[in-house]
């Protein structure tokens, strides 16, 4: 499909700022600033950038361990996330939270999961706050290949369909649970076909295609604020990395990477445009160009920020 060239274009955008934002990720971790492991979505950024972009501004999202394009891209400032998983007090939780614990109530991402498949039923809980309350709001819930085979996707699934829950289950299949691929944990070749066990709706998508993605969103998005209930919706896509920094990758099969890179939604969103001439080469440079510089900025900017006083320990705990 082919949508508003705005649109599009804020499409691009997006997707060039969370590989960018990945990209310094991986190389400040390389540089032993950052602590722990970390978790990078390169490769996967059209996913990210679709579903986001589908919501309102006020609508809500639970993301994952995996989880830094989904901040960005729902408005989290790069520079406090990046500050945040540097463990500064500038960071958007104050570097209480890390990487793996963010969240930014103030743009509605209501925080990541460390644990697989523990933020389905948080998800499930602020879908059911908001009917209860009568807003006009929907859950978008983050998860992946690996989530689907843990129970609390199944049991929160069903509450969700039961109770008609104004929410979108969307299944991030990046075809590696960790470290074992998908073919080897899951007997059906869709998550998406499991959708008929709660009587929902579902829908197979390319995360390779970001507009494919946004319509999908946005269709499942209208169907909740209708009152319809829950869509799962399973986007297919591949991560670039291993599950975190340093996995050797054993997994893989010789030409995957390289054949999933050639699938990349960036370049894919890119070559349309340029083939439809719906924008100049030089234009698509300058979003480039400009939003790496924004992302040295806000590496800048959490490099030379403070460590929480210790003094604060206890602050913002109730």
């Amino acid at each position: 499909m082919t949508l508003d060239h705005d649109l599009q274009i804020a499409l691009y955008e997006t997707m060039v700022r969370i590989r960018s934002f990945e990209d310094k990720t991986k190389a400040l971790y390389l540089q032993n600033q950052i602590r722990g492991t970390i978790h990078v979505s390169q490769g996967q950024e059209g996913v990210a950038a679709g579903a986001c972009l589908a919501l309102r501004p006020d609508d809500y999202v639970v993301t994952t361990h995996r989880g830094h394009g989904h901040c960005i891209a729902k408005g989290v400032l790069a520079k406090a996330l990046l500050a945040e998983i540097l463990g500064r007090a500038t960071g958007c939780c104050h570097g209480r939270a890390g990487s793996l614990h963010a969240f930014d109530a103030s743009v509605g991402v209501l925080g990541a999961a460390a644990i697989v498949g523990a933020g389905i039923p948080i998800a499930t809980g602020a879908a059911l706050g908001i009917k209860l309350l009568g807003q006009d709001k929907v859950v978008l819930n983050f998860f992946g290949d690996g989530a689907s085979n843990q129970g609390t996707f199944h049991e929160a699934v069903n509450l969700g369909a039961v109770w008609k829950l104004p929410i979108i289950y969307l299944c991030e299949n990046n075809q590696i649970a960790d470290t074992t691929p998908f073919r080897e944990t899951t007997a059906v070749e869709n998550i998406a076909d499991r959708a008929a066990g709660y009587g929902i709706p579902s829908e197979v998508v390319d995360g390779n295609d970001v507009e494919a993605v946004y319509a999908a969103v946005a269709r499942a998005a209208a169907r909740a604020r209708a009152g319809e209930g829950p869509t799962l919706l399973e986007c297919k896509t591949y991560r670039w990395e291993g599950h975190h920094i340093g996995d050797p990758c054993l997994w893989r099969e010789k030409g995957e990477l390289e054949a999933w890179k050639e699938k990349c939604p960036i370049k894919k969103l890119r070559d349309k445009l340029l083939a439809e001439e719906r924008v100049t080469e030089a234009k698509l440079d300058e979003i480039d160009r400009r939003v790496k510089e924004e992302i040295e900025a806000a590496a800048e900017f959490a490099l030379q920020s403070p460590p929480p006083d210790p003094q604060t320990l206890t602050d913002f705990v109730t």
